[in-house]
């Protein structure tokens, strides 16, 4: 059961050093977006360039709720088992 205690808390921690360096350095959310567009972007001199952006939200709340509660859930049921 304390590897659930743990693995709760790494994750809230986790989350929320990631949230306080992106507010700290504001500069770094773009530029990992552009790394990330980058890497995951196929490299095709083919396709037609995109004239509109669409902007993400990310519910990132939402994914600390989430996280939080399925990893209680994984926990619980191996804890049952």
């Amino acid at each position: 059961m304390q590897w659930l205690v743990v693995s709760v808390v790494l994750s809230v921690v986790l989350t929320l050093v990631a949230n306080i360096v992106l507010r700290v350095l504001p500069e770094l959310g773009p530029r990992l977006a552009r790394w990330l567009a980058a890497i995951t972007s196929a490299d095709n001199a083919d396709a037609p360039a995109r004239s509109s952006r669409v902007r993400v939200f990310f519910p990132w709340k939402a994914m600390i709720a989430i996280s939080i509660t399925l990893t209680v859930l994984l926990g619980l049921l191996r804890w049952v088992r």
